[in-house]
């Protein structure tokens, strides 16, 4: 990720991707303060996260919260798969870094 393929900012965040054989590969960075429905719903327009996340987590503490109400946190060390339809902050003040396999290729792009 020294030198991605691409890479979008968004408010508290960005996301670089690498793609190697049509597989997109993205490093997520939230700071803190960072909640996908503040900072990447404005962009998407949509009401909760339509990315389906298949996650290595590096740093920092997410919450995630899906539409029917089922609540996780993920810390450094966890893998998780996360479906779409869901919310997601920061907790704490360590940025969240996340390799994901499955989510980035769109993610945080303008509908």
């Amino acid at each position: 990720f020294s030198v991605p393929d691409e890479a979008r900012t968004f408010d508290k965040g960005k996301v670089e991707n690498v793609t190697l054989n049509g597989i997109t590969f993205g490093k997520a960075t939230f700071q803190p303060g960072w909640k996908w429905s503040e900072s990447v719903k404005p962009i998407v327009k949509t009401e909760s996260c339509q990315a389906p996340h298949t996650q290595y987590q590096i740093s920092g503490k997410l919450h995630v919260v899906m539409d029917d109400g089922t609540e996780t946190d993920l810390e450094p060390g966890d893998t998780a798969f996360i479906p779409p339809g869901h919310d997601a902050w920061v907790v704490g003040d360590e940025p969240v870094v996340a390799i994901d396999v499955t989510g980035m290729a769109d993610y945080a792009k303008p509908t």
